[in-house]
């Protein structure tokens, strides 16, 4: 059968009493009434239903935006066939885990199922101050049935005499495959529901599988409906009883309609071997930056509401809080092995505040970093606030520069940055090529005799347009300890990007063994190489090179690389459509102590000067001395 990659259209339908399938049945302490919500079409297997639940467990925040993430607290995978008590788990600790389990679960049956996994998770919202964290089992259920009985399919009728009560022998045993979650919320007495989860004391994920059997070869990307979603619940004693059909209007249903949606595309997805096409959280752990970012958030939100430029102010904040959040763990990441000699800020905490921000000692670059066209001076402003040494630079000073404190004020700067006078200052000698006189010492410093370019500092270009391209090579030039590069616009050294430039012009093409001056020759070995590189670079949907975008931050990397740099990079979690991020912090090995790089930046500065399009952008405004 031909397989298809469209996933099929969701047909949810409300369930009626007369739906064609009878709804979950307890035998515990305490009969429970499981009220059937939503169903739809399953156009997968049993096998990738439990794919798809598995990721809705991992990844609760993905059906809710006011959910952060969840967390683990124990996981049981293995039941004795008795009691369905825990037998033994994955892991150390097993008396420790089994306590964790809740306490009515040895206790409950499902009839005609049995538990083969349970997960004790916390649910974090994403605000904290707002509401609450909740704790809940998600315990997943194999069909276990009676020897030549058909449990757990649809049928054309209610049939009850069909189900069993209490299973002898397992369908598949050697499989396990589950076909049924269930979730439950663990409240204390007197605690209420947060908002974001349903008014439900349980609720249940249910796949059915088709009675009839697809006709024909069989498939494994079949479109026909295998089986039938459903979600079923149960209701709180003081609710009263729901309509049949439920509502469509109500948010329990609504609720339930977006959850059964979720699992549609998680199964669909497992079955045509769906593959993330971006990945988030590649240098810094996604836990350690939300948890960080929160802080930063609530520390900086105020600032939204006295944002004093013209630009979008939620955007802007919160785009530079979650810069700065990146680049505080980064940092502690890459540099914790190195002797920062970074002394506590006694202006801004030090030590008096090791405790409640902790990132005061942090290890950081050696020399501070650099936010080459730094605007607002927003993420200048993050980074001082917060203890942290460095400098922004900019052609003009915005209007939100005067309202920033004293500290925030000294490390912003008018500045109009010659990229080509700085690499002949660093280099000690003219470029091949270049016709202009070498200037003196001071041009990478301001009229306050501040030495921008520093060794061991970390250059920052965000959304950096022209100087984008300038940044890999002003770290090698300048002995930097990295960067970090988030492009916008796409430039080249003296021009617009286009895909059309060819080797002719400032976009060089930076294959390995080519000459800046040359058109390179690529070798059959040398495309393979190449395109085992552009599949690092997590480009996402657009990695297949067809939008300029696309082109221009691949060049980027090559840039990169032909600077000797390792190139990393990062999709970064601010609400920015240019959110990826290009990060050097180490260098390649090479002999000669990284000098090969600087005669490559070097010969590429001297193209620029020969063919004389570069030019400075002078300081604008009244407060070029700022």
């Amino acid at each position: 059968m031909t397989q298809t990659t469209t996933r099929p259209q969701l047909l949810p339908l409300p369930c009626d009493k007369n739906a064609g399938h009878a709804p979950l049945q307890t035998s515990c302490t305490g009969t429970e009434i499981w009220t059937p919500i939503i169903c739809c079409p399953a156009p997968f297997a049993v096998d990738f239903f439990e794919k798809a639940v598995e990721q809705l467990v991992d990844h609760p925040e993905h059906n809710s935006t006011l959910i952060l993430r969840s967390e683990t607290l124990s996981d049981v995978r293995s039941f004795s066939e008795e009691d369905s008590c825990p037998a033994r788990r994955h892991g150390e600790g097993e008396e420790e885990d089994a306590e964790m389990l809740p306490q009515d679960l040895p206790h409950c049956y499902l009839e005609g199922y049995r538990p083969v996994r349970a997960i004790r998770r916390r649910l974090l919202p994403r605000r904290p101050g707002r509401d609450a964290s909740l704790e809940q089992t998600c315990v997943f259920y194999a069909a276990a049935v009676k020897t030549g009985t058909e449990v757990g399919k649809i049928h054309t009728g209610l049939q009850e005499e069909e189900h069993t009560t209490t299973p002898t022998c397992y369908e598949d045993e050697q499989k396990d495959v589950a076909s049924l979650l269930v979730l439950t919320p663990l409240l204390k007495v007197g605690e209420a529901l947060p908002y974001y989860h349903p008014a439900v004391r349980r609720l249940a994920v249910r796949y059915v599988r088709n009675v009839q059997e697809p006709s024909g070869e069989e498939s494994e990307t079949t479109t026909v409906a295998d089986g039938m979603l459903l979600i079923e619940a149960v209701l709180p004693p003081s609710s009263p009883n729901p309509p049949h059909p439920p509502d469509p209007n109500s948010r329990l249903y609504r609720t339930c309609l977006a959850l059964l949606d979720t699992v549609h595309r998680y199964g669909w997805g497992a079955l045509t071997h769906y593959r993330k096409r971006v990945h988030h959280d590649v240098l810094v752990p996604r836990e350690e930056y939300q948890d960080l970012y929160l802080v930063l958030r609530e520390r900086y939100k105020h600032l939204v509401g006295q944002w004093k430029e013209a630009t979008d102010p939620a955007k802007h904040v919160f785009e530079d809080v979650g810069i700065a959040t990146f680049l505080m763990l980064f940092w502690k990441a890459t540099y914790r092995s190195q002797d920062t000699s970074i002394e506590p800020d006694v202006d801004h905490g030090g030590l008096a505040d090791a405790n409640a921000m902790p990132w005061r000692n942090w290890p950081r670059p050696p020399r501070g970093f650099l936010d080459l066209g730094c605007g607002n001076g927003l993420l200048v402003h993050i980074l001082v606030s917060e203890g942290y040494v460095g400098h922004g630079i900019d052609v003009r000073a915005r209007q939100s520069w005067s309202h920033y404190p004293e500290a925030t004020r000294k490390a912003l700067h008018v500045y109009s940055l010659d990229p080509t006078c700085c690499i002949h200052q660093h280099s000690g000698s003219s470029p091949k090529g270049s016709t202009t006189h070498q200037k003196s010492s001071d041009d990478t410093t301001n009229n306050a005799g501040t030495d921008f370019f520093k060794p061991g500092v970390f250059l920052i270009g965000n959304h950096a347009d022209e100087l984008t391209p300038w940044v890999p090579a002003l770290a090698t030039l300048c002995d930097a300890v990295g960067y970090l590069s988030i492009p916008c616009c796409a430039w080249g050294f003296d021009e617009r990007f286009t895909r059309s430039s060819t080797s002719t012009s400032s976009q060089f093409s930076f294959y390995p063994k080519s000459s800046p001056h040359h058109s390179p020759t690529i070798s059959l070995e040398d495309t393979d190489d190449e395109s085992a590189f552009i599949e690092t670079l997590n480009l996402g949907a657009e990695g297949t090179r067809k939008s300029q975008y696309s082109v221009y931050r691949i060049w980027l990397a090559r840039l990169s690389r032909w600077m000797g740099w390792k190139v990393e990079c990062e999709v970064l979690r601010i609400p920015s459509t240019r959110n990826w991020g290009i990060v050097g912090r180490e260098r390649l090995c090479v002999e000669g102590n990284g000098e090969l790089y600087k005669e490559r930046a070097k010969e590429i500065v001297g193209e620029i000067v020969r063919r004389g399009v570069f030019k400075t952008r002078k300081p604008e405004g009244k407060a070029r001395d700022h």
